[in-house]
């Protein structure tokens, strides 16, 4: 069984309820439109930052091995 009460007999107590629940819906969707805002984002461009760092490091190696190995004898 629920734990809310019938809704009036009529349009009236449909619509009010879903009022009611459109309005529990928006709600959420604004706590959630926040935690990413707060949560998600800030992390996933720490993240990305790190990863685009470990990049560039990873590249610099690699360009500089590529040109020692060109500097060196040939046979």
């Amino acid at each position: 069984m629920s734990g809310y009460p019938p809704p009036p007999p009529g349009p009236v107590g449909v619509g009010r309820r879903l009022e009611e629940a459109i309005e529990l819906i928006e709600m959420e969707l604004r706590h959630a439109i926040s935690y990413v805002n707060d949560a998600v984002i800030p992390q996933v461009r720490s993240e990305s930052i790190s990863a685009m760092r470990k990049v560039s490091d990873t590249l610099r190696n690699l360009a500089d091995k590529m040109e020692s190995q060109s500097k060196g004898p040939r046979s």
